[in-house]
């Protein structure tokens, strides 16, 4: 099933299999956003949280780009007023969504386009691929988390050099570094995408989404309190099972321990 922003900036994809495939399409501008594209990238995530059928989503852009950033066009219509509006907000719809997102990133990902795929659960990049942050250039002040989610990922003076000298970080760098997971042909991208998508919907999509969850959660942390956490939900995790269920689970473990392990 097939949805797009009235403009067809936006395109949303639902697969049976359960993955959902949305994409920034507006290859001529190498899809900068304008306000309308934010608004309608947010309520894109939004509704497919709230959708059962919807096991994963995976994010790209069309053309040479993931995304080059905000429109500065309109820069003072974007980062002015409605910028405080939750609901509108790309980044926080995408980071309070429960379902795994998967981002395959293609060509530039630039400012506003980094803090996008910095807010995926997994990253996978092309050959070529390269991750800028302009702010610093531009005068812009970061307000969709670059200036604290990069230093977490690949460390504080990493972050600085990338972010005050707004040196492009390559898809070769970025595995190296940890902020991606593969680097692919950019023909082998989407493909590369919906593999890891499904080894994710062969999994328990219940505890896919707690883990999903606990990870995130805990990684706003210090590690005391995060281990805390997990040790919380997991005693309510069990503490609501009933014997069927822990019987159920111990009969698929013992069948699952039986047959080799898939591999991805």
């Amino acid at each position: 099933m097939e949805q797009s922003s009235p403009e067809n900036l936006i395109q949303v994809e639902r697969e049976p299999s359960g993955i959902a495939f949305v994409t920034i399409n507006r290859p001529k501008s190498l899809n900068s956003l304008t306000k309308s594209m934010i608004t309608d990238l947010a309520r894109a995530f939004k509704s497919l949280d709230g959708e059962d059928s919807v096991r994963v989503i995976v994010i790209s852009g069309s053309g040479k780009a993931f995304c080059s950033g905000v429109d500065l066009t309109a820069a003072e219509d974007v980062f002015k007023g409605d910028v405080k509006d939750m609901e509108i907000d790309t980044v926080y719809q995408m980071e309070r969504c429960r379902k795994p997102i998967i981002g395959a990133i293609g060509g530039f990902a630039v400012t506003a386009g980094f803090e996008i795929a910095l807010t995926c659960d997994i990253l996978i990049a092309a050959k070529g691929a390269k991750f800028m942050d302009t702010h610093a250039r531009f005068g812009i002040f970061p307000s969709w988390g670059l200036s604290q989610k990069l230093s977490r990922i690949i460390g504080p003076n990493r972050a600085r050099e990338v972010s005050l000298t707004a040196m492009p970080v390559t898809a070769e760098m970025a595995e190296r570094w940890g902020l991606v997971n593969y680097v692919v042909e950019g023909n082998e991208l989407l493909k590369k995408a919906r593999e890891v998508a499904e080894a994710i919907i062969r999994n328990n999509q219940d505890m896919v989404l707690r883990y999903k969850a606990v990870i995130n959660d805990g990684l706003k942390l210090d590690l005391g309190h995060a281990l805390a956490l997990e040790k919380e939900r997991a005693h309510n995790f069990y503490n609501g099972m009933t014997k069927e269920q822990f019987e159920k689970m111990q009969k698929f473990i013992a069948v699952s321990s039986s047959s080799p392990v898939q591999q991805s």
